[in-house]
């Protein structure tokens, strides 16, 4: 099951945990409450899984592509880990499943603050438009995803300050609505 946690303000190595302490956890209703959804699946049988394209085909996640983060397998490796790193939004929802490996995305709170979340083989993350998120791997420095879509692959990430824009506005207009 997937773990979350409020962040501690260290600019120490990214990839250590960065818990609070005494630890300050977040629930999957916390997270729910930001838009962020998550699933348990089955990574072993992603090729063939029936809950997979069974969500694939309600959320009409069309487009798909597999990433190994890795130094020895990731073009401009240190380059794309830090831009991963650097707080940011995308004007579509983010969705990446974990077929291998670990990783954290961290995402602010509606009061501003980083939540960590750890995620490992198995699990799915939806990362709503307009949320300002990051990405890191975790002490292993090992990450094989898969990154899925509506219609064609967007990768633009807009760093933050990036308000203006209409998924910012209807994320926090989602917020407001929330509270």
């Amino acid at each position: 099951m997937v773990e979350a946690w409020y962040m501690d303000e260290s600019q120490e190595d990214q990839r250590t945990p960065h818990r609070l302490q005494p630890n300050c956890p977040v629930s999957l209703e916390q997270l729910r409450t930001l838009g962020v959804t998550y699933r348990k699946l089955d990574a072993d049988n992603y090729e063939t899984d029936p809950c997979l394209k069974e969500i694939r085909r309600a959320e009409n996640y069309s487009w798909m592509d597999i990433i190994t983060i890795h130094k020895d397998k990731l073009p401009n490796y240190e380059e794309k880990i830090k831009t991963f790193y650097e707080e940011h939004l995308h004007l579509d929802d983010e969705i990446r499943y974990i077929l291998d490996g670990s990783g954290y995305f961290d995402v602010r709170d509606k009061d501003d603050k980083w939540i960590r979340i750890s995620m490992e083989k198995g699990d799915m993350i939806t990362l709503p438009a307009g949320i300002y998120h990051r990405f890191t791997l975790d002490e292993n420095n090992y990450v094989k995803a898969m990154r899925l879509f509506v219609g064609e692959p967007v990768w633009t990430p807009y760093n933050r300050p990036a308000d203006d824009f209409p998924a910012r506005k209807q994320y926090m207009k989602f917020l407001a609505e929330v509270a």
